[in-house]
Formats: C-alpha cells, structure tokens, sequence
C-alpha cells in the first residue's frame, strides 16, 4: 500500500499543470488491488478546501470526482463508512464538506453534540451554536 497526498489527487483531478497531471494519472493508473493507494480523511479535507476555495469546483463537480475516487478498486479509504456519509450530508445540505466530515466523525465517535461559531454549519448539521 502506498500513501497519496492530496496535491496528487488535486493533479489527477485537475490536470492544470501537464507535467504534474501526467506523472499523478500514470501513478494512480498503474495501483491495483494488490497494490493500492491509501487516501487519508485528512487528504480528503484538504481536498475538499483546495477544489472549493482554490479551484472554485461546484458542489456537483467536488461530489461526482469523490465518487469517482471511491469507486476505485486500487485506492483504499481511511474510514470509507464515514466518508461516505459525510459525502452524503454534503449532497443534502449547505455546509461546506469539512463541516460534514468533522459532524459526521464526531456522531461516529460518539458525540452527543457538536459545537460550532459557524451559523451555516449549526442549521445544516444540526450543531450546536456557541453564542
């Protein structure tokens, strides 16, 4: 199993930078079952922030390129379940996919609760607003 960073799958998803794009999708095509790449939930954050906020990547575009990666045989997800039901809460809300990771984690660890500053996050996911 091989560790990908997020700036490999932003390349692969991407393609901005030709160089880059062509060594990220030759990597990622030749993984395999038997030779997998592992995605972290924190590559998948960033991912998340990077395509929105750089890239400026629609809700639909962000949901349909994670869907892709998941359906993949050779990449392997930390905690798969979780992410996706957190890419389930994206689809069905306003909040910002990070938002939806970390309510989603916390109710996977057992929280009663999760509390926020951020409006949009409290009404969506149903946190709790800090005054």
């Amino acid at each position: 199993m091989i560790g990908i960073d997020t700036n490999v799958l932003i390349r692969y998803i991407i393609r901005d930078d030709p160089r880059q794009t062509q060594s990220a999708t030759a990597f990622i095509e030749s993984l395999t079952r038997d030779r997998q790449g592992f995605v972290t939930l924190v590559a998948i954050a960033e991912l998340g922030w990077v395509l929105n906020r750089s890239y400026k990547l629609d809700r639909t575009d962000f949901i349909q390129a994670l869907k892709t990666l998941l359906s993949s045989e050779a990449l392997l997800f930390e905690s798969e379940t979780l992410l996706k039901q957190s890419l389930m809460l994206f689809a069905q809300t306003n909040a910002d996919f990070g938002d939806c990771l970390i309510a989603t984690r916390s109710q996977f660890s057992g929280c009663a609760i999760t509390v926020t500053f951020n409006r949009e996050a409290a009404n969506s996911l149903a946190m709790k607003l800090l005054p």
